[in-house]
């Protein structure tokens, strides 16, 4: 049966070498199949969105009605999340819903996904919660520090209740990447496995090795885990990318309307 695990490993595609760089020390510089998954994520989405909104028409294709619907679903989200502030942080958050959405279906069709690195998944972290740390100064100068000292608590809980609020507000670049990181990961080992029993039992009964005849019910039953885990991927595919719109809303309405609620 085939490693589960290969279909995570970066690969490199064209090799370029080894550089010595004045802060990274020795760096390999190579084009690897990673890349190449978030360059054809990234065309995909540009292509997508060119056809959406070059041809638009009064009465919707279903080309223009998928992307509408996608739009107005994440508007929804910042809007009703956010409030009226919500369409300034509309495009960040549309455009990481898309890249997420995208890199996770093509990690269905290709023999990589990007979303199941956690450098990637580190790095829409990263930049989140950068965003939210960025815009929570500029809004609110050092009054940005409120948003960890809970004033509706009693005077003796605000200390040990802002520790917590520090500390969960420190978390949440790792709970963001981690989410995304392991639902694709877990998701793609599990496939890869019933799908390594539906080819070895099948191979087997043929054959006349291992269980011989009695393994083709087991592969049947294998192969329909497979097609129950492939549709339940699709699902988890979309609703990952939603998810990390959502929070990342969440995490931008707590600092865009600190100290007062919406």
């Amino acid at each position: 049966m085939a490693d589960p695990i290969h279909q995570f490993q970066i690969q490199k595609i064209v090799d370029f070498g080894a550089v010595n760089l004045p802060v990274f020390g020795r760096t390999e510089l190579a084009i690897t199949n990673s890349h190449i998954a978030m360059t054809v994520a990234f065309v995909l989405i540009v292509l997508f969105m060119q056809f959406v909104t070059s041809g638009a028409k009064v009465v919707p294709g279903r080309l223009q009605t998928a992307g509408e619907s996608l739009f107005d679903m994440i508007d929804g989200v910042t809007d009703s999340i956010i409030g009226h502030e919500g369409r300034k942080y509309f495009p960040f958050v549309f455009t990481l819903f898309l890249l997420v959405l995208v890199m996770n279906l093509l990690g269905m069709f290709l023999s990589f996904t990007a979303t199941s690195q956690l450098a990637v998944t580190a790095t829409f972290a990263a930049l989140t919660i950068l965003l939210v740390i960025g815009i929570g100064f500029a809004r609110n100068g050092l009054g940005f520090f409120k948003l960890f000292w809970p004033m509706s608590a009693p005077w003796y809980m605000r200390f040990p209740v802002g520790l917590i609020e520090f500390f969960s507000f420190l978390l949440r670049p790792i709970t963001l990447a981690l989410r995304l990181f392991g639902n694709m990961l877990g998701g793609h080992i599990a496939l890869k496995i019933f799908a390594g029993f539906v080819v070895a039992l099948g191979a087997g009964a043929i054959v006349g090795e291992g269980m011989g005849l009695w393994g083709l019910p087991v592969a049947a039953l294998s192969m329909s885990m497979v097609v129950a885990l492939t549709a339940l991927e699709f699902l988890v595919a979309f609703l990952q990318a939603f998810v990390f719109a959502v929070l990342a809303s969440i995490y931008l309405n707590d600092v865009v309307n600190l100290g007062h609620g919406h």
